[in-house]
């Protein structure tokens, strides 16, 4: 299991493993059946994605408001008084014409031969207002680097708005080997054909496998179970094997 130890100095981001709201961001807790509308957490790539991390909370009281007007980042919040604690007030700078930062109050260890990267919350792709803080992406080695790192966060285009509300989760963090070496290769004729026969014997099993999962959603989507289950059958081969 992976370690990672940390630092922080601003309780309220409450760091934690990522959830799936349910009801919340990912959507309400309508069944897989038919007539019920789609939602995020109904994909298990999505929802396996979405919990793979870690989430951070805005840890302020006053909301922020971003924008962006004839071409220049805008940051709308009442702040307040410096607090005298020798952090930047206000934490947030714009940052270029398209992009401004948050001082992360936060220092995240990750082994050796690991690195942290951070994204955006994954409740950016499923809301409807268009309003979720969009964090880059950015890689750090964080073995053998201590310091409080900035967020970069890209500003949304003139016309919307994105908004850090107290309590709310804004961006989250991920972990991975801090190197990938790999090659991009073409499978040869061999290999292709044996992927094209399993593809074609799952799609060929796809009534038996999915049938007592499946359901057409509201907008007349066609969902059943078939990842899902070949997911389980997958997890408990490897589980028996020590995989």
């Amino acid at each position: 299991m992976l370690t990672v130890k940390y630092r922080s100095f601003e309780p309220r981001l409450n760091l934690r493993r990522t959830k799936l709201e349910v009801p919340g961001w990912a959507g309400p807790p309508e069944p897989r059946r038919d007539g019920s509308h789609e939602y995020a957490w109904h994909c298990i790539p999505f929802s396996e994605s979405a919990s793979y991390g870690i989430e951070l909370f805005y840890p302020f009281d006053n909301e922020l408001r971003v924008t962006k007007r004839n071409g220049r980042v805008q940051l709308d919040s009442k702040w307040g008084r410096d607090p005298g604690t020798g952090i930047n007030w206000p934490p947030f700078r714009e940052f270029g014409e398209d992009y401004y930062t948050y001082q992360l109050l936060l220092d995240l260890q990750v082994p050796e031969g690991m690195a942290l990267r951070t994204e955006p919350h994954p409740r950016y792709y499923t809301s409807r207002a268009d309003d979720v803080p969009l964090a880059v992406p950015a890689l750090l080695r964080t073995s053998w680097w201590p310091m409080i790192s900035f967020i970069v966060f890209k500003a949304p285009p003139e016309g919307l708005t994105h908004v850090f509300r107290a309590g709310e989760a804004f961006m989250q963090i991920v972990f991975l080997p801090a190197e990938c070496p790999f090659e991009l290769v073409p499978m040869n004729e061999q290999e292709a054909a044996e992927r094209e026969l399993r593809d074609r014997r799952i799609y060929a099993s796809r009534d038996t496998l999915g049938r007592a999962s499946r359901w057409v959603s509201s907008t007349r989507t066609v969902f059943d179970g078939t990842y899902r289950n070949l997911m389980r059958a997958a997890r408990a081969k490897a589980k028996e094997t020590g995989g």
